[in-house]
């Protein structure tokens, strides 16, 4: 749906994005990760076709961003970073300005800004001056103009940005709605949405790729070791000597109420430790591999930990 192909983009001497490449298939939610000038809004402001690029090719549902913006346009929804509000306007008359500008017909406009009043939640405000509701309710004004024309894609920079947490929730579910449906770019630099919203991520660091893959994908492909995290009913010190007496076990750490159990990539000890767990009536409880939470894979990849193009 959306393939990006050695996109460059220069300010002068100044390289903002340097020989960029991903691809998001249809209907997945990937999240666009990266510190602060990274070059992740200068990516989605040349897919949305606000800058035009250096050198490259961006696609959007096969259609060049370049050669034909004007069909691009119509299938993508952006919410910049800075929502384009008009406080002085009711949140209808805005809606209905913004699809007279993205050429919707008249005879449609109605029915489009009912349709996407319902689907974000707006009906309580419909009516009122935009100066006048909160913060949760102008962003999802701003999620609104960005899907009055139905776009196939959107693609949203910062959405919960200055948002307190029970509003969070509610664009965090809205935006979950829409997987399937649509596909979406999601940059944040909350790293906890990315799980919680995200099938994928690129990541990107001076305007370079540094990862782009589905997490787990991408947790797999950095952790150095494998591993289970166990909870038992029996507490005793020598379960921690049992399991470290297991072949092939590199280590054995008691967290959590729990033990954590690692061993080279490429074995499996599953088998092995269910197997002494039943032996020695040590009493299961749970056993779960073990993963590198978002936070880690970022750091990791951010330091130059592990480059995936």
């Amino acid at each position: 749906m959306i393939e990006v192909e050695h996109l460059t983009k220069k300010y002068g001497d100044l390289v903002a994005i340097k020989d960029l490449s991903f691809k998001v298939d249809k209907g997945k939610i990937w999240g666009f990760l990266g510190p602060n000038a990274a070059g992740k809004t200068t990516t989605m402001r040349i897919l949305t076709g606000y800058l035009p690029a250096t050198d490259g090719q961006a696609r959007v549902a096969g259609f060049d961003v370049f050669e034909e913006p004007d069909k691009v346009k119509r299938l993508i929804g952006y919410l910049p970073e800075v929502v384009p509000l008009y406080p002085e306007m009711t949140v209808q008359g805005y809606l209905k300005f913004v699809a007279e500008i993205k050429g919707i017909p008249s005879a449609e406009i109605k029915k489009a800004i009912d349709r996407v009043i319902e689907r974000v939640g707006l009906a309580p405000v419909r009516s009122r001056l935009i100066r006048n509701i909160s913060r949760g309710y102008r962003q999802r004004v701003g999620l609104a103009q960005a899907l009055i024309h139905d776009p196939e894609v959107l693609i949203l920079d910062e959405p919960t940005i200055g948002l307190d947490p029970a509003q969070i929730i509610e664009i965090r579910q809205l935006i979950r709605s829409f997987k399937g449906e649509r596909t979406i770019i999601l940059s944040t630099h909350i790293l906890a949405e990315v799980t919680q919203t995200c099938d994928g991520v690129v990541i990107i660091n001076e305007g370079q790729l540094m990862a782009s893959g589905s997490l787990d994908e991408l947790t797999a492909s950095l952790l150095d070791t494998d591993g289970v995290f166990l909870k038992l009913r029996q507490k005793s010190p020598e379960v921690t000597t049992l399991l470290q007496n297991l072949p092939h076990v590199s280590g054995v750490h008691e967290e959590n109420g729990g033990w954590r159990v690692e061993w080279p990539t490429g074995y499996d000890l599953r088998d092995d430790i269910t197997r002494l767990v039943v032996e020695k009536n040590l009493g299961l409880e749970e056993m779960r591999p073990l993963a590198m939470n978002i936070e880690d894979l970022y750091l990791k990849v951010i330091s130059g930990g592990g480059i995936r193009k």
